[in-house]
């Protein structure tokens, strides 16, 4: 595992259009929460974002959208998306995160300059009929197999604190390392009062625990990304997630819910002794 931390931000293209059940999905329509909503972001304030990211030391850029999968429309956007940041930010690593996709879709995104693809398994393929009732477990472990068959790189995690036991905890690790991912997000579940599901709530010392046991259930992987809910479960002990295994995390604001500004994780790092990543490895 590289001992210097990758940094990468998220660009919300497309936001809370979603049709889907997942319950803890803010961006859900069934849910009426309050959030930012719209069908596509302007293109001039995407860039502006990818090159604020680059400029506070991201390589990764993650473009998302928030329906089931992709269909026409949609991948056209990514592939605009994805061409007019390369126009402005060309040493960004280009991510999509565009929900099921198929390997045709995948290789289009490919042409148009995308080098990775995110789509999270979220829990154990038991548990996960709990939290979503819409479309099933394998839809998402067959767009993954499609995202390696396609030569992208495949970033895939998911979420703890959904009232989980830890027996599906352990089974999703076992999921997520048989798709051999390059990189391993993992969110802490953040409550949205509009959303069905009810917190599980972790302590710090346990999701510390549950860092770990990703770093060592996944050996294989680059990087061990710490992404949504950090700021919230870690609070002043967010130092400690490098020591329990991680070596990479979002930076700047994630879908709808805000993180801390850069700068602050920058200082952060720098204060640690960490170096930040400049090349992918």
């Amino acid at each position: 595992m590289s001992k210097k931390i990758f940094l990468c931000s998220i660009c919300n293209i497309n936001s809370g259009t979603c049709l889907e059940d997942c319950k803890f999905c803010s961006q859900s329509v069934r849910y009426k929460a309050d959030i930012e909503r719209y069908k596509q972001k302007d293109m001039e304030l995407i860039k502006q974002e990818a090159v604020a990211a680059r400029d506070n030391g991201a390589l990764g850029f993650c473009l998302v959208t928030a329906d089931k999968g992709l269909n026409d429309k949609t991948l056209d956007f990514v592939c605009r998306v994805a061409k007019e940041v390369q126009s402005v930010a060309p040493e960004l690593r280009l991510i999509a995160c565009n929900g099921t996709a198929t390997l045709e879709q995948l290789l289009t995104l490919k042409a148009a300059g995308i080098k990775a693809y995110n789509h999270n398994l979220e829990t154990s393929e038991s548990f996960y009929k709990n939290i979503c009732t819409t479309h099933p477990w394998s839809e998402r472990y067959e767009t993954c197999e499609n995202v390696n068959k396609a030569g992208l790189v495949l970033i895939t995690g998911g979420i703890f604190g959904l009232g989980e036991s830890h027996e599906d905890r352990v089974s999703m690790l076992a999921s997520l390392a048989s798709l051999n991912p390059t990189s391993v997000p993992i969110n802490f579940y953040h409550h949205n009062e509009a959303l069905e599901l009810q917190p599980n709530p972790l302590t710090t010392d346990e999701a510390l625990a549950l860092i770990k046991l990703t770093r060592d259930s996944i050996p294989n992987a680059e990087r061990i990304m710490v992404a949504g809910g950090r700021e919230l479960m870690f609070g002043e002990r967010q130092n400690e997630i490098f020591d329990a295994g991680a070596n990479s995390i979002v930076i700047g604001n994630y879908l709808t819910t805000s993180g801390r500004a850069m700068h602050k994780d920058l200082e952060m790092l720098d204060a640690l002794h960490l170096e930040v990543a400049t090349k992918v490895q």
